[in-house]
């Protein structure tokens, strides 16, 4: 480490007003320096020590950056060895594959209530013209009466649809992106101690495989004593992990069971006419729509 310059020196330009060009006190006036020394405070002393403190951590950070950089290459160019836990290893993995995976359903199912609110919009729009018409027309008011009640009838199933939809898409949205995301965190926590365990566990074998002094005796024991600190953190984390990965499953198996039956049966209802169910599926799950004229936000807000 290049240490850099000492902030307590002071350079000093030498030079006189009488010319004579090697005195720190002006010449000719005849006068006494007027100002001495003044001894530190207690105001300096304190800063003397922040000052230190913040030195001694930023040389922390960065003989631990050091060295977890340098562990890093080792392992990518084969030349160090890396703490493996192969189980976790496979979990972690896998609910990174399933996070992804997820994140596609969210996709399409956002896509799927853009495309029905459309929909809702044109029928409603189109069961206006037809009462319009069906008013204006007297030799088709019968036809265009009924086309315009079957449009009305399609928009009320379709809100109750969308609504059902909407509360699918929350709850896969919040699954993702603060149960799994919140288990994905303690993983990058974990990944940062196991590399951070594997740089001062290389470190402390390397100084164990050197010559033995008294200095060396001081440096091992410090090693030690700084790698025990690391290995400690590595498995209340690895611990940590492993208990919200289990957790998770166990929520995503109950959240995805609930959401996946009201899809189901919320689609099916629609889709064969059946409003009773519909409306019995909502019920079922607890979800409430808006009364109708209330103010509805877009289907972008109920996100």
């Amino acid at each position: 480490m290049v240490s850099g310059p000492n902030l307590n020196e002071t350079s000093i330009v030498s030079g006189g007003y009488g010319g004579s060009g090697d005195g720190l006190i002006p010449t000719g006036s005849g006068r006494h320096p007027s100002h001495s020394a003044t001894p530190a405070g207690p105001g300096d002393e304190v800063a003397r020590g922040i000052a230190g403190e913040k030195f001694d951590i930023v040389k922390k950070w960065g003989i631990n950056t050091y060295k977890c950089t340098k562990q890093l290459l080792s392992e990518r160019f084969g030349r160090g060895s890396r703490t493996v836990d192969l189980e976790l290893e496979l979990q972690i993995e896998l609910l990174r594959e399933t996070k992804r995976k997820y994140e596609s359903v969210l996709q399409l199912g956002r896509a799927l209530t853009a495309h029905l609110y459309s929909l809702l919009q044109t029928q409603h729009a189109l069961g206006d013209a037809f009462a319009d018409l069906s008013q204006k027309s007297p030799e088709l008011q019968e036809e265009f009466g009924y086309n315009a009640e079957t449009q009305k009838l399609l928009c009320k199933n379709g809100e109750t649809l969308l609504g059902a939809v909407n509360f699918f898409v929350s709850s896969i949205n919040t699954l993702v992106t603060k149960t799994m995301e919140d288990t994905l965190m303690t993983v990058k926590q974990y990944e940062a101690a196991r590399l951070e365990y594997d740089a001062y566990r290389t470190d402390l074998e390397e100084l164990s495989l050197g010559p033995r002094d008294a200095g060396t005796r001081g440096r091992l024991e410090s090693a030690q004593a700084t790698f025990q600190a690391h290995r400690d953190k590595y498995e209340k984390l690895r611990g940590d992990v492993a208990i919200k990965l289990k957790f998770l499953e166990e929520n995503k198996i109950k959240v995805m069971h609930k959401q996946l039956l009201l899809f189901h049966n919320a689609v099916s209802a629609y889709f064969a006419g059946n409003q009773k169910q519909l409306e019995q599926t909502l019920q079922q799950f607890n979800i409430k729509l808006r009364p109708p004229g209330a103010e509805k936000p877009s289907w972008l807000e109920e996100q």
